[in-house]
C-alpha cells in the first residue's frame, strides 16, 4: 500500500516505522528537513522537505497513486488543508486527518465529502481522555482496550505476590470463576512475551492480558487483584484539552479536583465544569498539595504538556501518600524508565493516537487495532466473512485455524453474544474475531487470513 504520512512528530515518526515494517511503501513530509534526515537513516522510506498541505509538494511525495493520506502534523489547519488538497486533486483515495482543537469537532458536516474531504477523523486529546477514564473505572488495571462496540474488553493487569492466582496454572482460572467466561490471551514476564498454555504457571510481576466480556471484567481483576478499592477521590494535574476532557466525563461519578497554574484558564474550567473543583497553582508545590489532603487521593494524574514536571508532582504526589499516579508522557524513552517504579502508569498519547490510526490502515476487514506494551505487540478485531470455499477462518474450529505464530483467539463476537475462543469453538461468517499478536511482523500474515477470495488457492 502507498501511504504518505504528513508530520515527522513523534506520532507520524512511529507510525512510519510502524507500517514501514510491513512492506508498506512510506514518504513522509515535514519542513524539518534534519528530522527527515534521521528518519530516513533509521528506517527505509520516502521523504520530502517541505510544506505539508501545499499542492507541489504532496505531488512530489507521490500524491498521485497514493491510496492513503494520513495528515498528523502539529497543526489541524494544515491537517485538513492538504487532506481536501489530496481529494480535490488527485482523488486519493482514504484521508485520515489528526484534529485536537474540539472547536472543529462540534459537526460531523464540517468532514464530508462537501466539505474539508476527509474519511477519518482523529482526535488525540478524546482518544487519550477516554483511555484514561477506562483505567480509573477499573482499579488495578494496567491496560484496558475496548472490542466490539465495548462488548469485549482486553485488560492488563499486574499479578502481584500473595495474589490468588500466582503460582497457580492458568487452567484453574475456572475453578476459581466458575460463572465466569474469562481466556488469558498473553503474558509478559520481564517485557519478554510468554503464550500461555493450560499448564503455564503465573508469577509475581507478571502482566497478564485477559479478555472478557465487558460485565464480567471487574470479577476477572479481582481475581488477580483482590487488594485494590474502588477509587473515589481523583486529582489531576493540567487543565488543557486532555485534563479537561477527563474531568467533565468523570465528574459525576468522583470526587474531582483539577490544578492548573494559569488563571484564565482555570476561569474557564470553572465555568465548563459542574462538580470538579478548579484550583489554581503549581501541581508541584509541596504544600499546595499537602493543603488538598493528597494522602487522601485515590488517583493522582499528571496530564501537563511538559513531560519532566509530570513526572516531578507524580512522584512528589506519590511520596506525599497519592496511593495511585499516573503520568502522561510525551517522550517514548521515558516510558520504560518510569512505568513500574514510583509511578504507576506511564501513558504514551503516541501510543494510543497511533492504535486509532492503525485501525483504518490495516488490510481485510479489521475494525479495530490497539498498540500494546508500548508497540511491542498488537491486538487486533477482525471481521470474518465469505464460506469455507473462499475464507481461511469461516467454518474452521480456531484449532484448525493455521494462525501464525506467536498469535492466539481470544474471544469472538456473534451478534451481541460474547464467546471465549476455545480449541474447537468454530468461527462463522460475520463474526468479530479478536486476535492478540505477540509478534508484530506476523500482522500481515494475519490480514491474509481474513482476505476473502479466489487468491487464497
Amino acid at each position: 500500500m502507498k501511504i504518505i504520512i504528513l508530520g515527522a512528530n513523534q506520532v507520524g515518526s512511529t507510525l512510519a516505522e510502524t507500517l514501514a515494517s510491513e512492506a508498506n511503501d512510506i514518504t513522509v513530509v515535514d519542513q524539518d528537513a534534519e528530522r527527515l534526515r534521521e528518519l530516513k537513516d533509521r528506517i527505509d522510506i520516502g521523504t520530502i522537505p517541505g510544506q505539508a498541505s501545499h499542492p507541489d509538494i504532496l505531488k512530489q511525495a507521490g500524491g498521485e497513486d497514493a491510496d492513503m493520506i494520513i495528515a498528523v502534523t502539529e497543526s489541524d489547519e494544515i491537517n485538513m488543508v492538504a487532506c481536501r488538497v489530496a481529494y480535490s486533486l488527485f482523488q486519493t483515495p482514504k484521508k485520515i486527518c489528526r484534529i485536537r482543537s474540539s472547536a472543529y469537532l462540534v459537526s460531523s458536516e464540517l468532514f464530508g465529502k462537501n466539505g474539508i474531504a476527509v474519511d477519518v477523523v482523529i482526535s488525540p486529546e478524546l482518544i487519550v481522555s477516554d483511555y484514561i477514564s477506562r483505567l480509573i473505572d477499573l482499579p488495578g488495571s494496567l491496560q484496558v482496550l475496548d472490542f466490539a462496540d465495548g462488548k469485549v474488553q482486553l485488560v492488563a493487569v499486574k499479578a502481584y505476590y500473595g495474589g490468588p492466582l500466582v503460582g497457580q496454572e492458568i487452567r484453574l482460572l475456572r475453578q476459581h470463576m466458575p460463572s465466569v467466561e474469562t481466556r488469558v490471551a498473553a503474558i509478559f514476564r520481564k517485557d519478554r512475551p510468554i503464550i500461555p498454555e493450560g499448564s503455564t504457571v503465573i508469577e509475581a510481576d507478571d502482566e497478564v492480558f485477559f479478555v472478557a466480556a465487558r460485565n464480567n471484567i471487574r470479577a476477572c481483576i479481582s481475581e488477580l487483584r483482590r487488594m485494590d478499592r474502588p477509587y473515589k477521590r481523583i486529582m489531576i494535574a493540567g487543565g488543557g484539552n486532555i485534563g479537561m476532557r477527563l474531568a467533565e466525563s468523570i465528574e459525576k461519578r468522583y470526587q474531582v479536583k483539577i490544578i492548573e497554574h494559569n488563571p484564565e484558564r482555570c476561569e474557564y474550567l470553572s465555568q465548563q465544569l459542574t462538580r470538579a473543583i478548579v484550583l489554581n497553582g503549581e501541581s508541584s508545590h509541596r504544600e499546595l498539595l499537602i493543603d488538598e489532603n493528597i494522602e487522601d487521593t485515590d488517583v493522582f494524574l499528571a496530564l501537563t504538556n511538559d513531560d519532566e514536571a509530570n513526572i516531578m508532582s507524580s512522584l512528589l504526589a506519590k511520596r506525599l501518600g497519592a496511593k495511585k499516579v499516573m503520568a502522561l508522557i510525551n517522550n517514548a524513552a521515558y516510558v520504560d524508565l518510569v512505568q513500574g517504579g514510583e509511578i504507576d502508569i506511564a501513558i504514551s498519547p503516541q501510543q494510543a493516537t497511533i492504535g486509532s490510526l492503525l485501525a483504518h490502515v490495516r488490510r481485510g476487514d479489521v475494525v479495530n487495532v490497539h498498540s500494546l506494551r508500548r508497540g511491542a505487540a498488537e491486538a487486533m478485531e477482525a471481521i470474518a466473512h465469505g464460506d469455507e470455499s473462499s475464507s481461511k477462518v469461516v467454518g474452521r474450529a480456531i484449532q484448525d485455524i493455521a494462525l501464525p505464530e506467536g498469535t492466539t483467539i481470544g474471544a469472538i463476537v456473534r451478534n451481541d453474544e460474547v464467546l471465549i475462543a476455545h480449541d474447537d469453538t468454530v468461527v462463522e461468517t460475520d463474526d468479530h474475531v479478536i486476535l492478540f499478536l505477540v509478534d508484530r511482523k506476523q500482522i500481515p500474515e494475519v490480514e491474509r487470513l481474513f482476505q476473502v477470495g479466489f487468491s487464497f488457492f
